[in-house]
């Protein structure tokens, strides 16, 4: 059998290195089956490509997937089966710091309770104005004179602060001298007939010197229980013990009975109810306090802790510097400390009050 490769090619052509099937279809004619050329290439198909999305956080929304619509209920009706209610998850608690308040500053507005006004309707009692004129006292219905005068000057200066802070506090008034002698208990009844001339206003005097009381002898008035009387107790109310004077709104409270304890009785806190009722809701009356002198008994520094204004009485060519400046630092527990200067006989500018009326008082 002769090998392929050695069979001999029409034309006379040598044998190529080719396999039976090459030779097959050059000699019987294979190519027309094969595919027509193709011109060019075929276009390739675009490429499908991923698009970026972009995560948009929103609310959770739990909803029942709804039932399938050809899907009919059955027709017993089932079991009733405990449901757990759908919750949503919660946020974790963030710790809560609360905001640190700025500081107030301070401020004189003093808050107080209120605890009505208190009406002062004790017993009546005349006053000898023969015995107010021989103790050198301001006489109501006597003519303008110099004495007149002059506590006009000094209660404006008073009055005039208290309607400036319009507190229950303000309307409180101390009056005390450095030592006995120099003129407080005149300077304080003085000061509080004068006051009583106001139209729209009273006064009450409180006796507040419990070792030597002297207010009941000065205006002639009987003597009775007191302030003292009302600390003690505290079922006694102090407009009780109050006295009634045919002075229009003029009224006193007297000291009471003398104690050995007074000055723990002044620093309790029924000193503070005590004197709350005599001023509060009460804006047109005033209440002096004729007080211990300050350097020989201890009631004048506790009296001066409940009260607004200071009236220290110093008596001209007597009182001395050092006794005024001990006197003003034991009293300094009122804010508000004012000098009066009593019995003065000189005055370096020709003041003389009264006698532009003609009066010779």
């Amino acid at each position: 059998m002769t090998e392929h490769t050695k069979i001999p090619l029409p034309g006379g052509e040598e044998p190529k290195e080719s396999s039976l099937f090459e030779r097959a279809s050059g000699a019987f004619g294979f190519d027309p089956f094969k595919p027509a050329p193709i011109k060019g290439k075929l276009p390739e198909p675009e490429m499908k490509r991923a698009k970026v999305r972009q995560k948009v956080e929103a609310p959770e929304v739990l909803a029942v997937p709804a039932q399938p619509p050809h899907v009919q209920p059955p027709q017993a009706p089932a079991p009733a089966v405990p449901q757990t209610p759908l919750t949503t998850s919660s946020p974790i608690p963030v710790a809560y710091e609360a905001p640190v308040p700025a500081p107030i500053a301070p401020s004189e507005v003093v808050v107080q309770q209120d605890v009505g006004c208190v009406e002062l309707s004790g017993p009546t009692f005349d006053v000898d104005r023969e015995h107010l004129r021989e103790q050198g006292l301001i006489v109501p219905e006597a003519t303008a004179g110099a004495l007149r005068e002059e506590f006009r000057i000094v209660k404006r200066q008073l009055l005039g602060t208290a309607r400036q802070k319009g507190t229950a506090l303000s309307r409180r008034i101390l009056v005390s001298s450095p030592h006995p002698g120099e003129g407080k208990t005149f300077c304080a009844s003085n000061l509080a007939i004068s006051m009583a001339c106001e139209r729209d206003g009273e006064v009450l005097l409180v006796d507040a010197d419990f070792a030597k009381p002297s207010i009941l002898s000065t205006f002639g008035l009987p003597k009775g229980p007191g302030l003292m009387d009302c600390l003690a107790d505290e079922s006694i109310k102090p407009e009780d013990l109050v006295l009634g004077t045919d002075i229009p709104g003029l009224w006193i409270l007297p000291a009471g009975n003398q104690t050995n304890t007074d000055s723990e009785y002044l620093s309790s806190e029924r000193t503070a109810e005590v004197l709350d009722r005599l001023t509060m809701g009460a804006p047109h009356r005033m209440v002096i306090f004729d007080s211990p002198p300050a350097l020989a008994a201890s009631p004048a520094a506790e009296l001066a802790k409940h009260v607004g204004q200071t009236v220290l009485v110093a008596r001209a060519d007597v009182t001395g510097r050092n006794a005024l400046e001990d006197a003003y630092r034991l009293l300094s527990g009122c804010s508000d400390v004012k000098l009066l200067l009593n019995a003065t006989q000189f005055s370096p500018s020709g003041r003389n009050f009264g006698s532009y009326y003609g009066y010779g008082e």
